[in-house]
């Protein structure tokens, strides 16, 4: 009987560890992953493509006119907006893919075992699909720019980010709700 009782407080114990160790890794706002959980995907990816020899291409995509909507509609609305944008990628992707909220109304997108051309096409289809859709509750639609570069031999993940960083600023700069490459 005390076997049975400490059996079953472990599988309690180790639920609740599941619990919170899923907590430190998700952004408490949209479920995406935080930092935290980026990092940690990242180096299962990086030694995956290593092993494999293929591509990782990293998209960092940012919300179009971020500041404008909370100033407008309200902080609600920009968490709204968030929140949308994570469902609907959740939606367009493969399983592989992994989606991080990088900060404010940044998100990273990790794509494995894709090149270049191909992550360009993909992010551009999630645009499309992004653009298209209207927020939950309202008439608004939200665009994001975005920039796409595949991760180079021995580049560290911070300079991969650096570059897809400077592509979304271009991309901003191009007049917004476009893709380009890093």
């Amino acid at each position: 009987m005390e076997l049975m009782a400490a059996e079953a407080r472990i599988a309690e114990l180790e639920s609740a560890l599941n619990e919170a160790r899923q907590a430190a890794f998700t952004d408490a706002l949209t479920g995406a992953l935080n930092r935290r959980g980026f990092d940690e995907a990242y180096q299962r990816e990086l030694a995956r493509s290593r092993r494999n020899g293929s591509s990782l291409a990293i998209a960092l995509i940012d919300l179009d006119d971020f500041k404008r909507l909370n100033d407008t509609m309200g902080h609600q609305a920009g968490d709204d907006a968030l929140i949308h944008l994570v469902k609907c990628l959740r939606a367009a992707l493969r399983p592989s893919d992994i989606l991080c909220r990088f900060g404010g109304e940044e998100f990273v997108l990790l794509l494995p075992e894709t090149g270049l051309d191909e992550a360009v096409a993909a992010v551009s289809r999630f645009q499309r699909q992004f653009a298209a859709s209207i927020m939950p509750g309202g008439k608004l639609a939200v665009t994001f720019s975005a920039g796409v570069v595949v991760q180079k031999v021995a580049e560290s993940v911070e300079d991969s980010i650096l570059r897809a960083d400077a592509a979304t600023y271009a991309a901003k700069r191009a007049g917004k709700n476009c893709v380009v490459t890093g």
